[in-house]
């Protein structure tokens, strides 16, 4: 009983210091959210804080589903997009 009670306080304390030290997500320009949320993936917040700010700014690209190769290449718009996001 003493050992699973000692688990419990632990991940209470160490999830209770992670929330003090964790950033402001709403403050911080898409790149620094990206680069916060990269090495910290299983960060539920950082990750509703990402998905909120791409609703948000709508750059998405509608295209129907790719069924080949040839099909994705054939989406010139998307490839430029995605080589714009590759080079910066």
């Amino acid at each position: 009983l003493f050992y699973p009670l000692l688990l419990l306080c632990q991940l209470v304390m160490k999830n209770a210091v992670s929330r003090v030290n964790k950033p402001n997500f709403q403050t911080m320009s898409h790149k620094e959210l990206c680069n916060w949320f990269l090495p910290h993936r299983n960060d539920q917040d950082a990750f509703y804080a990402y998905v909120d700010r791409l609703h948000k700014e709508g750059n998405w690209i509608e295209m129907r589903p790719v069924e080949s190769i040839q099909d994705l290449e054939n989406h010139l718009r998307f490839m430029g997009r995605f080589q714009h996001h590759a080079k910066s």
